[in-house]
């Protein structure tokens, strides 16, 4: 089953994607340990955070497009299963702190006890055993996942309303999460993170151990992914895509095969959140935004709706673009974005991928054209 797994999930484009993922991981890695601070090849922990975060929103694009490039099902709110991740990786963070907080307490978070808070939640016992909260950082965006896919999918909501929902999913967690009294922080979430595992989380090699994380939890998901669009079972996702009530005729319940691809994109999507977590220090409501998940669509439109790859490619395009604009001209940073859309939808249909396969595809014409041979002269 397994062997049958990495058959179907790594074909040629694949394993060019996947090596070229590792060869950068490992060079920013080597560069990062191994020249002294200083020296001309030595690249800053702030690079390696910076791709790590990169990474962690290609694995969130990977979701997005798992659902929407092969099934059809547009999410404005996948935001909302990358922050539950987030705050499950989080929930476990605080509880490492234990009494070397602020307050000292050696239960309680710091709000907590700012909160005037007596004893610690029911929700957060558990959280201070990291497989407890490793498994919380898949089981609860996928059981929310499940439940909100299985009442939506059966009642055959679909299309623009059903995007909607999503947005009005993330954006009532977002408010609930705002509320003090919810538990989780309020306004100002969760940080002030010490450790994990018992490493400090501000030393290089943490950092280093967290981008490597980041870049095997981006090709499995990528594997995962690639090996179901290229199953059987792949084949019938693009037909509820492309003719959902054909397929329904032919005896297939589409959806059964939307709530799994959607539970699965919701569990990848937790893990990416779990992994943004400690690399930027912090999780709010504000991850929650509608916003934000609409940005990840906007990923995927850009490197290439159902590609996989581009999905990634256009998350790391994107978010770089965002790194230069929102230090150099901050002010034009959404107008840049909206202005990507456009370009995208408008002049590049297919995506960053589409648009360089198309231009690949004429190059080989062009050569297999030139290269044929002229007759000669008595042939």
């Amino acid at each position: 089953m397994i062997l049958r797994l990495l058959k179907n999930g790594v074909d040629r484009k694949s394993w060019i994607f996947l090596s070229i993922l590792f060869a950068v991981t490992l060079t920013v890695a080597i560069l990062n340990l191994g020249p002294a601070p200083g020296s001309t090849f030595h690249l800053s922990t702030f690079v390696v955070s910076v791709l790590g975060k990169y990474l962690t929103y290609a694995l969130l694009a990977l979701s997005v497009d798992l659902v929407w490039g092969y099934c059809g099902v547009l999410s404005l709110g996948h935001g909302a299963f990358f922050t539950l991740g987030g705050y499950a990786m989080g929930m476990h963070l605080m509880r490492e702190i234990g009494p070397r907080g602020v307050y000292g307490h050696p239960f309680l978070p710091d709000f907590m006890v700012f909160l005037n808070w007596e004893e610690l939640p029911w929700f957060w016992q558990g959280f201070d055993m990291f497989w407890f909260a490793a498994l919380m950082v898949v089981a609860v965006p996928g059981v929310l996942a499940f439940i909100f896919g299985w009442f939506a999918f059966r009642s055959r909501v679909t299309g623009v309303y059903l995007s909607i929902i999503t947005q009005a999913l993330t954006f009532a967690l977002m408010l609930a999460f705002f509320r003090n009294d919810m538990g989780f922080g309020g306004n100002n979430g969760l940080t002030d993170f010490k450790d994990i595992l018992g490493f400090n989380l501000q030393s290089d090699t943490t950092r280093v151990a967290l981008l490597i994380a980041s870049a095997v939890a981006l090709a499995t998901g990528f594997i995962i992914a690639r090996a179901i669009v290229a199953s059987k079972f792949g084949k019938v996702l693009i037909a509820v895509r492309d003719a959902e009530s054909r397929t329904r005729f032919l005896g297939y319940r589409a959806e059964n095969y939307k709530l799994f691809v959607w539970t699965l994109s919701a569990c990848m999507a937790g893990v990416a959140g779990a992994l943004y977590v400690p690399q930027v220090g912090i999780i709010n409501p504000s991850e929650f935004a509608p916003a934000n998940s609409i940005e990840v669509v906007i990923y995927v439109a850009l490197g290439g709706r159902g590609t996989l790859v581009g999905a990634a490619v256009g998350a790391i395009l994107v978010n770089f673009a965002k790194t230069i604009f929102t230090g150099a001209y901050p002010e034009f940073w959404l107008f840049f974005l909206g202005g990507l859309f456009v370009v995208s939808t408008v002049f590049m249909p297919k995506g960053v991928i589409g648009v360089w396969s198309d231009v690949r595809d004429k190059w080989r014409a062009r050569r297999a054209r030139t290269a044929v041979t002229v007759p000669q002269e008595g042939d």
